[in-house]
């Protein structure tokens, strides 16, 4: 892994936002031509899935890592991948992806609303605990400028991944008191818990609102989405495959051994604070080092 990535740790003050918030945004999250790379492969895929009957609604596509390489190398992407493995740990893989698209139109043609939700669906109705754990989160890169509200900005309200309920009418046009869109720049990136509530709104400028979605979760959580990927393993750095799923078993998502983890080793001979507890089912051991460091996947 690209050791600029230690350059982009997780700061005291960005983990005391992120807790209070529950979420996080990191500017110029991609470089000027990681961005340029990114909007071409968004608007090839959503000019290939896109179709008359559509209309202007947000077209979402799911499983998309595998479109381009410039999509695989947002994977672990260096000004990113460190706040979240602070936030989430080692034990961590890819398990949803997808990339969002909604059109510029007059709100009032547009079907944009939906009810304020929690992300993972289910897991909101089986897990009982207060507040429900956090599971998984969620980077989303906007490659267009949503810095001013009537974008298509994402709606959140801040804090709110500490509460199982919201005081506010499930018709999908009315907003909490306290409610605010996300505002940032074409080529920020937010980190979003998934417990925080949030919703759409409607895109009345005059282009296109374009966001790439990944969603990071523990390695025992299942895939949310088909994550067409494993034909890619060859080409990828040991990191990047354990991202992408790759494992010597199922059970190593539960007892992972050092080859199942390699962001442990990575993070204990660069982080070392944050590299424990340790894996393998044990608190005082350690992973041994080694392995082979795989290439890097090239461009396309």
């Amino acid at each position: 892994m690209d050791r600029s990535s230690l350059d982009h740790l997780l700061t005291a003050e960005e983990r005391s936002t992120f807790d209070r918030d529950g979420y996080l945004v990191i500017r110029n999250s991609v470089t000027a031509d990681q961005h340029q790379r990114l909007i071409d492969v968004v608007d090839r895929v959503d000019s290939r899935e896109r179709k008359p009957e559509h209309g202007n609604r947000l077209l979402s596509i799911t499983d998309v890592v595998h479109e381009d390489d410039a999509m695989v190398e947002l994977i672990d992407n260096p000004r990113v991948f460190p706040k979240l493995w602070s936030i989430l740990g080692w034990n961590i893989y890819l398990y949803h992806s997808h990339l969002d698209v909604t059109p510029c139109e007059n709100a009032d043609d547009q079907p944009w609303n939906v009810a304020w939700h929690q992300d993972s669906m289910r897991v909101n109705d089986e897990i009982e605990s207060t507040p429900r754990p956090r599971l998984s989160v969620k980077i989303g890169y906007y490659l267009t400028d949503v810095s001013t509200p009537n974008h298509g900005n994402t709606l959140v309200l801040p804090g709110s991944h500490l509460s199982n309920s919201l005081d506010c009418p499930n018709d999908g046009t009315s907003n909490p008191e306290g409610a605010i869109p996300l505002c940032v720049n074409a080529g920020d990136a937010v980190i979003l818990d998934r417990r925080v509530w949030h919703t759409r709104s409607p895109n009345t400028a005059d282009f296109s609102r374009k966001v790439i979605w990944y969603g990071y979760s523990y390695r025992w959580l299942r895939p949310k989405d088909e994550m067409t990927v494993s034909h890619l393993y060859d080409q990828l750095s040991p990191i990047q495959r354990q991202i992408l799923g790759d494992a010597t078993s199922a059970n190593s998502a539960y007892d992972p051994k050092p080859e199942d983890i390699p962001l442990h080793q990575w993070l204990e001979e660069n982080v070392p604070q944050l590299a424990t507890p340790s894996p393998h089912g044990k608190s005082d051991t350690r992973p041994p080092a080694g392995g082979e460091r795989g290439k890097n996947i090239g461009r396309a």
